[in-house]
């Protein structure tokens, strides 16, 4: 049941995917809502739709909610166990298969800031060397995370970033630079980093090892398929996969085999040796080709996996393929009928405008997400249509060819999935007619089998869980521990302060008192503990003529208000007032007091500075 909050949150992903162009739709969705709630409470907010609301007034909040869905945690060869893995079985079986010129090709998609993909070139570094590095190898660093990229193509990391790697590694790949470390100029040209969507975008081609560490686990199992596929197809023969401990490739089989399965390490299945092509380029071919085109363009048409009509230039309809008669249940008859005499012009949707549009811009014509609940059907199909004018040679219209893309999603998956479901009953039924122990024993297996299936992909969903919120915890444990650093920094700089401001102090005389216009004691140093035994907590804030500490401050007074009002007078910088003064235990003691302003940014006059010497 769809509740309000689960609508508010879809809103949510919507907005992101509309203003922002980030689709986390094939996210999984316990993880989003996870970290969006993590925003909630930062910003002591109830709902997802009062959130949404904040992220209109507040567009800055976008890149703090970015920063906080794409976790971007990772480290220079995380796992050194499986990073030796790969050096043994991967990475030297593709040096070895290269031969001494051929270059290799790397891509480490969701690279985050780069640590990964600059582990990479060092591995590679340390098996050719630096020369045969820098004139064979590619490495390709992607990630959706534009913020993040922007660090790895800086390539600078500070101590902390790098404190995991080896120290001999470390200096012969790193170079010491103000507060950090930076990858070596002339290797870093060898790596290229770049934005790219697993999800939507195409994949690089033509590599021969591809890692992916703990990034498949955030996708739900319709994208990670979608993206597994992408990987097979950029892979060259042979390629390797490398994952995340968290994830695994339960149902890929015919794409990859497992070269280690604990460090999750894949290798692509090799093709099936293609049959020898023949050749069209003999007279006698030729002459075979003209013959058969026309027939074999109608069989084209006709056996098209997309419904496709095509009208006249008088608007009658010409041509239909087999598809077509089978959607809109159209007929050989109806071949030269005026298109609008037709229920397809229309449903599912109205086309003579699109048409008519097309013939008069003389350009292809879109219209996208066509809803057509066909009848009989339990589920609404969804269409891409595409009306494209035909032109001859002179630029003249002859006619339209409409296209109806049919884009419902999983449709094809759930036929054959009822279709191995029926085969399999088939089986089953003539397994019994022929030996029903077997069928017996066959049906426990199957049963024992599909059970173990489920209870592993239990156990892999709740493992990738946990690894997502370890590195939730490890992202969170990194912020708190920058956060303590810049403190401890902070206390230090505060230390140095109020020591460097007591020595100050000390070196003005042996007593100072710092009051305000208003004589209350802003500063009461030390040696005015010691003369009159009133500690500072005990002065400050106080109205210092109040004090009953053996200090004439009623002769003071005048001298005072002269100081403060800006005017020069005995008792100043040059002329010290002597007083006599009593200490805490009574017994008299001459005071030379020298007065001085104390003063503002803008030079007004604050309050006054007094310094005490013992004469």
């Amino acid at each position: 049941m769809v509740t309000g909050e689960d609508r508010e949150f879809d809103d949510l992903l919507l907005m992101l995917k509309e203003t922002r162009g980030f689709d986390f739709t094939g996210y999984k969705r316990s993880t989003l809502q996870r970290r969006v709630a993590r925003r909630l409470e930062a910003l002591k907010l109830e709902t997802t739709g009062e959130y949404r609301d904040y992220l209109e007034l507040e567009p800055g909040e976008f890149e703090v909610l970015f920063d906080s869905l794409l976790i971007n945690v990772t480290g220079f060869f995380r796992d050194p166990q499986a990073w030796r893995v790969l050096r043994d079985r991967a990475i030297r079986p593709i040096i070895a298969a290269k031969g001494g010129c051929r270059p290799i090709r790397a891509w480490s998609a969701g690279c985050a800031t780069g640590e990964e993909a600059y582990s990479l070139a060092i591995a590679l570094a340390e098996e050719l060397g630096p020369d045969e590095f820098l004139e064979r190898v590619k490495v390709y660093g992607t990630d959706l995370d534009e913020k993040a990229l922007q660090t790895a193509r800086t390539a600078f990391y500070d101590e902390r970033k790098i404190a995991d790697m080896p120290p001999e590694l470390r200096d012969r790949y790193f170079e010491p630079v103000e507060a950090g470390f930076a990858f070596r100029r002339d290797l870093r040209r060898q790596l290229i980093f770049g934005r790219n969507d697993l999800t939507r975008d195409a994949p690089i081609s033509r590599v021969d090892l591809l890692l992916a560490r703990n990034t498949l686990m955030y996708f739900n199992a319709e994208t990670q398929l979608n993206i597994v596929r992408k990987f097979h197809f950029a892979l060259a023969d042979p390629g390797y996969l490398f994952l995340g401990k968290a994830e695994m490739l339960l149902n890929h089989g015919d794409r990859f085999e497992p070269v280690d399965l604990r460090m999750r390490l894949f290798r692509k299945t090799p093709r099936p040796a293609n049959g020898t092509r023949i050749g069209w380029n003999s007279p006698a071919a030729q002459q075979e080709e003209n013959t058969r085109l026309p027939r074999l363009q109608g069989a084209a048409l006709a056996s098209g996996p997309v419904a496709q009509i095509t009208l006249d230039a008088a608007g009658r309809l010409a041509l239909l393929n087999t598809r077509a008669e089978v959607l809109f249940g159209l007929r050989a008859r109806d071949v030269g009928s005026p298109f609008q005499d037709l229920e397809m012009s229309y449903r599912p949707v109205e086309l003579r405008s699109l048409i008519e549009q097309a013939e008069l811009d003389l350009r292809a014509v879109e219209l996208h997400d066509v809803v057509w609940q066909r009848p009989g059907a339990q589920e609404p199909s969804i269409f891409d249509v595409v009306v494209v004018p035909l032109t001859d040679r002179t630029g003249g219209l002859v006619g339209v060819t409409v296209n109806f893309h049919d884009v419902t999603r999983y449709r094809r998956l759930r036929d054959e999935l009822e279709q191995a479901n029926k085969e399999l009953e088939h089986a089953y039924e003539e397994l019994q007619s022929l030996n029903e122990e077997l069928e017996t024993t066959n049906e426990e297996l199957q049963s024992t089998n599909e059970e173990l299936e489920t209870t592993n992909e239990e156990l892999q969903s709740t493992n990738e869980e946990l690894e997502t919120m370890n590195e939730e915890l490890q992202s969170s444990n990194d912020e708190l521990q920058q956060i303590n650093e810049t403190l401890n920094a902070r206390t230090l700089e505060l230390d140095r302060a109020n020591r460097f401001v007591a020595s100050v102090v000390r070196s003005l005389g042996d007593v100072v008192v710092v009051a305000d216009r208003d004589l209350r004691v802003l500063l009461w140093s030390a040696g005015a503990e010691e003369l009159w035994g009133l500690r500072a907590d005990e002065a400050g804030g106080r109205d210092l003529a109040s004090l009953d500490i053996g200090l004439p401050v009623d002769r003071l007074l005048p001298v005072v208000r002269r100081v403060l009002d800006g005017e020069p007078a005995a008792g100043g910088r040059k002329d010290p007032a002597i007083v006599e003064a009593v200490n805490r235990r009574g017994r008299p003691v001459r005071l030379a007091v020298t007065l001085a302003p104390l003063h503002e940014d803008d030079a007004s006059v604050r309050g006054l500075i007094l310094v005490m010497n013992r004469e």
